[in-house]
Formats: C-alpha cells, structure tokens, sequence
C-alpha cells in the first residue's frame, strides 16, 4: 500500500469508529524479492520496518492505534516500532520440532521453527511488549504438542508478564498451499483444545476468530474463550480472505443469546497500558473522551 493509500483508508477507519490499525506483512521481504527492495526504495524506506514505522506514526497522528503482525522481526526493529506501537503479535503456531520435518507442515517454513518464534517472544518480554501469541490447531500435532506449546506461553508470561492474548486457530485448507487437499481442524477436538486452554491459563485472555468458525462461534463461549479478536467493517480478513468477517450487530446477538455482554476495547487490555509510554496512554485517554467510550470497555 502506499502512503497515500495507507492515509485514505485510516480517515475511512476512523469515520467508521475504529481504535485499531492492524498492520500485516510477509517477513523482510525485501531480503528475498527485488520488487520489493525496488518499491521501498522509491518510496523513501530501506527496510519493511522502516515503512511500518512510517505507516504506525501515520495511524496515531489519525487517532488510531497499531498492532503490528510482521513475523520474526529483530530486537532493534521491535524496539522502534513500540516506540508507535500499543501491542504487537507473532503466532508461536506450536512448539513441537517434529512439525518442522520433512512431510510435515512447518519442513520449509524455516522462520515457524520454534526456537526462532521462541526467540522473539523472548525479545518481547524483555521489551515490555503487550504480545498476543497463540497456537494453529488441527495440523498434525498430538494433544502432548499442544499441552508443550501452551505451557510454554504460560511459562513466557510467568516470566516477563506481557502476554496479553492468546489466539487459538483452527486450521483451514487453503488453495495455494501444499495442504490444500488436508481437512480443516475437527469442531469438538478444537472445542476440546479450548477448554483444556482454559484451564491451563484460567486467567488469560484466550480468543478464537469467528470468521473461521462461522456458523458456530458463539458456542465456543461456553468452553472458555471471552475474546473475538479485531472485526473489521473496512478491510477483508487479508489472511483468510475466503472467510469472511461476520457483522458486528450479529456478534453481539449471538453473544447475549449466550449470556455474554460484547464490550469495546483497544487493541491493548486496560491491564497492560502501564507496559506502553505515557504519550501513547495520553492518546489512548484523548480518543476514549472523543468517543465517549467506558474505561475498560472497548471495541476492537
């Protein structure tokens, strides 16, 4: 996206009421592509971080706040984007060395090993970075993998106590991918990682996207989630773009049918603004008058 680009569609978000700019790239890119050296270069960046940085500084400005998602990013790259930054995410996926062999889903995936996506939620707690991390359910693991990976997260926080958020992601096929022709994670065996989620983390905010469980999300509130995640009414799930975000006004039927309150909130939870400076929190007051929002409750 261009800076202009970028520009447009933040006053768009803010029209529409959104606290959150969620930012998404590939890895460095510009390391393997030189379409992508090309484009950074003419447009004033030598690295995706520096364009993220741009593009972060551009969201506050707009009175929005970002959320990056840019893969194994370095400890002094992290460090300058908290600097515009309310939180940040890597996806730990799983912390199990056999998914990275050869035949199984993480063999090529070189950056998905977990001593390096280990390695930076480490930089993050050491950073004070609010982090959402989580796990890909439904890829092979056995129910050991996922008691590791989970309590490998509950360990992190132990120690640094910034891990605000866990997603866990059920698997879906996709189209271009060599798992395209796997099934999608089975419902009660996803339901069942939840819960187990639930109990191993009994205070941790735990999440499922609704788009990829669309006609059933709302029964997965009564095994233990109490997040939704970001929902955007601008921009398609660029991740999973064949899942399509359900409509807020439904979200928020179907959690009161199943006896839940929908709340706003900011891309950070209230318990972790004390981790972000105190310029980020004044602006994070300022747009909470502006938008006559309720402390500690926010959309996101």
């Amino acid at each position: 996206m261009s800076k202009q680009q970028i520009t447009e569609l933040l006053d768009l978000a803010k029209k529409y009421r959104c606290v959150e700019a969620l930012f998404v790239t590939g890895e460095q890119p510009e390391q393997r592509y030189q379409e992508a050296r090309d484009w950074l270069r003419e447009n004033g960046f030598r690295t995706t971080s520096e364009y993220l940085i741009h593009a972060s500084e551009t969201a506050l400005e707009k009175g929005l706040f970002p959320h990056t998602n840019a893969g194994n990013l370095n400890f002094e790259e992290m460090k300058e984007l908290k600097k515009t930054n309310v939180s940040m995410g890597l996806m730990l996926e799983n912390i199990s060395d056999r998914l990275t062999e050869k035949g199984m889903p993480h063999f090529l995936a070189a950056s998905k090993r977990p001593k390096a996506r280990l390695e930076i939620l480490e930089n993050s707690g050491k950073l004070g970075i609010p982090m959402t991390t989580g796990i890909l359910v439904g890829i092979g693991e056995n129910i050991e993998e996922i008691v590791d990976s989970l309590l490998a997260i509950k360990q992190l926080h132990q120690k640094y106590g910034n891990i605000q958020e866990v997603i866990l992601q059920n698997f879906q096929p996709k189209q271009d991918t060599r798992m395209r022709g796997e099934p999608s994670a089975d419902e009660k065996y996803f339901k069942i990682i939840v819960a187990l989620s639930r109990i191993i983390m009994p205070k941790m905010n735990i999440q499922i996207p609704p788009n990829l469980s669309p006609r059933s999300y709302q029964s997965f509130l009564s095994v233990g989630i109490n997040d939704w995640g970001g929902i955007s009414p601008l921009t398609p799930d660029f991740v999973n773009p064949e899942f399509s975000w359900p409509e807020i006004n439904r979200v928020e039927e179907n959690s009161k049918q199943a006896g839940f309150d929908l709340k706003c909130r900011f891309p950070i939870y209230p318990e972790f603004f004390s981790f972000i400076s105190k310029e980020l929190q004044e602006k994070m007051e300022k747009v909470q008058d502006e938008e006559g929002l309720v402390k500690k409750e926010y959309w996101r």
